[in-house]
């Protein structure tokens, strides 16, 4: 089966509150649909990264949140993670404010992962970050994995 690496923003969607607002309330219907209706057809992964923005925040909104991603693997976050992580900072495209970001790339980047599934578009689902990152990974020897959202793989 594919693999997808789950960015902490798709497990967030689905333990949050209905929003008010009409976007987050449309990526948070997606999401669960998504969820629902085609996770199973995926390997799924997180990491240590993921984890850790997931426990921050109201305490039961983290439990939740922590509930819902109890039986998905890690990526192990190995010195090439961290290596391309900070090149991805230093060299790239990503602010120094975007380190987390450059680690779920470079972890789902150096496992070989299909997909990155997030929906955080300023750093990672972002089309002119990704013309960049495919350079910086090349130069690793490395790919990038394609990036999108959860309605990006609906239907397959």
């Amino acid at each position: 089966m594919p693999s997808v690496y789950l960015e902490t923003t798709i497990i967030s969607y689905l333990a949050s509150d209905p929003s008010r607002d009409l976007i987050s309330a449309a990526h948070q219907q997606i999401t669960h649909d998504w969820w629902k209706n085609y996770r199973q057809k995926f390997d799924l992964y997180i990491s240590q990264v993921v984890l850790n923005e997931m426990s921050l925040g109201d305490p039961k909104v983290a439990e939740k949140r922590l509930e819902l991603a109890q039986n998905i693997p890690f990526l192990a976050l190995t010195p090439e993670v961290v290596e391309l992580a900070k090149s991805l900072v230093t060299r790239g495209p990503l602010p120094k404010n975007a380190e987390d970001d450059a680690l779920h790339i470079s972890l789902a980047a150096v496992h070989g992962i299909d997909y990155l599934l997030t929906w955080n578009c300023k750093h990672i689902a972002n089309l002119f970050i990704q013309r960049d990152l495919e350079k910086i990974l090349l130069r690793f020897g490395l790919r990038l994995p394609q990036i999108g959202n959860p309605e990006a793989l609906m239907g397959a």
